[in-house]
Formats: structure tokens, C-alpha cells, sequence
């Protein structure tokens, strides 16, 4: 058994005295250039009651103002609300142009979403017809991983500010 007293700091060693094997860091080949980054528009996704309907069974949503077309009109909407998370589905196809980008260094096998956050004007509700289009705000390097933060901003068929979607995504460096 070692005592405290027994450790290499203890009995005078210095650290290059000690016999270590060498740490390997596979590190992360995402391109820091993506900061900045702005991607084009994607194609207009037009949201449609059904797909609110589904999105809203999918995360266990029972208001009825993403289920039932009066309660949305009496609450005031023209017509149903998508829940909040709603807005993944039209950011998703921004987040494939930057995991198609050639030169982003992006290996999908080795992303893991970190963080998801929405900055709404108003909410989403059927009929909408929302562009988005994708800005990487930020590229860092956080032991062996890189951390790549996405926004996509969407807007509706006047240009009107609709939802801001900002992502983390983890790329790891653990190949």
C-alpha cells in the first residue's frame, strides 16, 4: 500500500524523474475557419397542421393548441401552434449544409448534441412558410473535442423574424 508520504512530490522527485507513458490526444480535425461562417438560405419549409399534430405526439404535448384548430383560434392563433421544439425540424436541414461543408472537418459518427436554445418573436403555427438559413457563431477546442455553435435563424414569407435556433454540437475527439 502507498502512504501519501510515499508519493513522488513527497520524496523530492520532479515530474520528469517520473516514468509516465507519453498522453495521446486525438484531436479534433474541425476546421476553426467555420467561425463566422454564413450558410445559404434553405428551401422554404411550409408547416402544416399534420406535421405540428405529429411533432406535438412525438415530445407528449396534450395542449390543445397544437391538436385542436378552434382552441388555437380561440386562443387567439390563426391557426395550430407548434410546440417550441418544433423549430429543429426546419433547423435541421441548415445543420446538414454545415455537415455536408467539405473543408468543415465534420465527422457526423463523432457528434453528439450539446445544447439547444430558441430565441422566439412569436411562435410557429400552421401555414407558416419559414427560410432558414445558418451562421456558426463560434468554433472552440475543449479537451480533445471541438464544440461548433450554430444559429439558424428563421424567418417567415414577409422576412418577418420568427425563431432564432442555436446549437451545440460536440464533435469528439475520441476516434
Amino acid at each position: 500500500m502507498r502512504r501519501a508520504e510515499d508519493s513522488p512530490s513527497r520524496v523530492g522527485l520532479r515530474p520528469a524523474a517520473m516514468s509516465c507513458p507519453p498522453i495521446r490526444l486525438n484531436l479534433v480535425p474541425v476546421n476553426p475557419e467555420l467561425q463566422g461562417r454564413v450558410f445559404p438560405p434553405v428551401a422554404p419549409y411550409l408547416v402544416g397542421r399534420e406535421k405540428i399534430r405529429e411533432f406535438a405526439r412525438a415530445v407528449q404535448s396534450t395542449s390543445p393548441l397544437h391538436h385542436d384548430v378552434s382552441a388555437a383560434s380561440a386562443a387567439g392563433f390563426a391557426d395550430l401552434v407548434a410546440p417550441p421544439t418544433f423549430a429543429v425540424v426546419v433547423q435541421e436541414a441548415t445543420l446538414a449544409q454545415l455537415l455536408a461543408e467539405p473543408d468543415a472537418g465534420i465527422d457526423f459518427r463523432l457528434v453528439v448534441h450539446g445544447e439547444q436554445r430558441f430565441t422566439y418573436s412569436r411562435p410557429i403555427v400552421a401555414g407558416d412558410e419559414l427560410t432558414a438559413n445558418l451562421t456558426v457563431s463560434s468554433v472552440k477546442t475543449l479537451g480533445g473535442n471541438a464544440m461548433v455553435t450554430a444559429e439558424s435563424v428563421m424567418t417567415d414569407a414577409r422576412g418577418a423574424h420568427v425563431v432564432t435556433a442555436v446549437s451545440t454540437l460536440v464533435v469528439r475527439g475520441d476516434a
